[in-house]
């Protein structure tokens, strides 16, 4: 039976009581879950239906809730067989296998697949919450075998699960960031977080954690990366795709001042190579640079550095922003002609335009001679076939390095087109290193009602690399574990008595009336 808003379970009488009753439940909920992103949000949901009271404290105001989730499009899902918006099949072990070639073997393998598995079954839950479906738009990534799309998008995910979660009764809080917890022999007690310019102590019986990497956090991604050969501080280049509230202030007092267990390395992330152009943060999808595959990559002294065509884009498109990140100043520049306009999808500004190679490196700023060396190198080692650019063709490039192994086609048909690249952090991969319920560990033991999910823990699964759509299935995955989790831990526990003194006093109110 569906879980009812409080005021609703024991009819009108009790809406009084529960008004009396709300900021008590919200200073010591069943459950309380940091955080307003997709993880966060599949746990208060999960939560709430288990039985559990939820407060749910987001960082951001109003207006910006649901952290990186707003920016995301799609779910990767396994599934055996056709399924509404999801063609053919895409069974268990293709989806590790893709998992395991991205990650180059740097994941959980119990957990990934644990992920996996969810992923066919939680879309009905998703729709029930209010989130819909709709199959992939051409350009986009060529993955409508693999990935289920929201319609309107992340945006639209989030706002369908806080809607839902009001209706349910959780309560919501904006603008309260937690800094600290406190945890007694690997239990949790109580959160800390500023809200209306307050200090507040909350209590709960249990908590999810789902607030963020620290990507949003310059001076740890700049501790992180440290300074490279050529005396650059390769963080000080880098954009941030999604959310400006994402410090990891929670993850850094976790693993500084209560020794979890961690899991990842700080260098590694979800890292796409965008605009150039872009914002510092919230610029999304439209920032992204899809043409990479179909042309070169070249550094700012114009000589290429990377394989273009090594895999499918779905499965490529992440490694990007650490290679350009490697390279000289954090910056690159992907060159293609006209012959690869229409064939992917067109980001927010349009690329500079040449009718010759020489004026496009002028334009870019990039030195002419070595630029088309460069290019006239490329082109005279292309070994064209039968182009496709939706499979792993046969155009392929041989005597230059490095190679082009798939979609090498010679850029000789003006106009030009240029895009430059800089670094665009999506989320961090250091986190919390957890099991298959979720729990954070200390000293390698869980502990009995601390769980984390999201971004807090995808290093579990994504030591490096990333294949589109998984971050969700995994946020998906282990918001609804720790949820559930979470809710378990808290109705098995006792009571506070200023809980029990409340709820007895409306239960006896309601009583009184049903009996008149």
């Amino acid at each position: 039976m569906p879980v009812q808003p409080l005021h609703k379970q024991r009819g009108s009488s009790y809406i009084q009581a529960t008004h009396e009753c709300k900021e008590e439940l919200q200073m010591h909920p069943d459950v309380l879950v940091i955080g307003g992103g997709n993880a966060a949000l599949c746990a208060a949901l999960m939560a709430r239906e288990a039985g559990a009271s939820v407060l749910l404290l987001e960082s951001a105001p109003r207006e910006w809730r649901g952290g990186n989730s707003g920016h995301t499009r799609n779910l990767r899902c396994m599934h055996d067989a056709p399924q509404d918006v999801l063609v053919d099949a895409y069974p268990e072990e293709e989806f590790w296998q893709d998992l395991l070639k991205v990650t180059g073997g740097l994941t959980n393998e119990h957990l990934a697949r644990l992920v996996i598995r969810e992923s066919s079954t939680c879309r009905d839950w998703m729709r029930s919450h209010g989130v819909h479906f709709q199959p992939p738009l051409s350009g986009a990534l060529h993955v409508a075998r693999t990935n289920a799309f929201f319609m309107g998008g992340g945006k639209a995910l989030v706002n369908a699960y806080y809607r839902s979660a009001e209706k349910l009764g959780v309560q919501i809080r904006y603008e309260s960031p937690v800094d600290r917890i406190e945890v007694e022999d690997g239990r949790f007690v109580a959160a800390h977080c500023t809200a209306n310019g307050q200090r507040e102590r909350i209590t709960a019986k249990a908590c999810v954690l789902a607030a963020g990497g620290f990507e949003s956090n310059r001076e740890w991604l700049r501790e992180a990366w440290g300074q490279n050969e050529r005396g650059e501080w390769p963080a000080d280049n880098f954009l941030i795709r999604g959310t400006a509230y994402n410090k990891g202030v929670l993850l850094k007092h976790l693993l500084d001042d209560h020794g979890a267990d961690r899991i990842g390395d700080p260098t590694q992330a979800h890292m796409v190579a965008i605009d150039a152009r872009a914002p510092l943060y919230d610029g999304g999808i439209c920032t992204r640079i899809d043409c990479v595959s179909l042309g070169v990559v070249v550094n700012r002294e114009g000589a290429r550095f990377y394989d273009e065509g090594e895999d499918f884009w779905p499965k490529r498109y992440a490694i990007w922003g650490r290679l350009v990140a490697q390279q000289p100043g954090q910056i690159g520049y992907s060159i293609i002609d006209s012959k690869a306009i229409g064939r992917f999808m067109p980001p927010v500004f349009p690329g500079v335009k040449a009718d010759t190679l020489p004026e496009l490196a002028q334009k870019l700023g990039l030195r002419v001679d070595t630029f088309t060396s460069t290019l006239d190198a490329y082109n005279a080692a292309c070994r064209v076939g039968t182009f496709d650019h939706t499979a792993l063709d046969d155009c392929h490039t041989e005597g230059v390095t490095p190679a082009k192994t798939h979609w090498a086609r010679p850029i000789d048909t003006g106009p030009f087109y240029g895009y430059a690249l800089k670094p665009g952090v999506t989320f961090t991969y250091l986190g919390l290193h957890t099991d298959d319920t979720a729990a954070v560990r200390f000293n390698d033991q869980p502990s009995p009602n601390l769980f984390v999910a999201g971004e807090m823990m995808a290093g579990n699964v994504l030591g490096k690399g990333y294949t589109a759509g998984v971050g969700m299935s995994i946020g998906t995955a282990f918001g609804r574990i720790a949820g559930t989790q979470a809710a378990r831990a808290a109705l098995n526990s006792k009571q506070p008595p200023a809980l029990i003194h409340k709820a007895q006093a409306a239960t006896n109110t309601g009583a009184t009336h049903a009996n008149a």
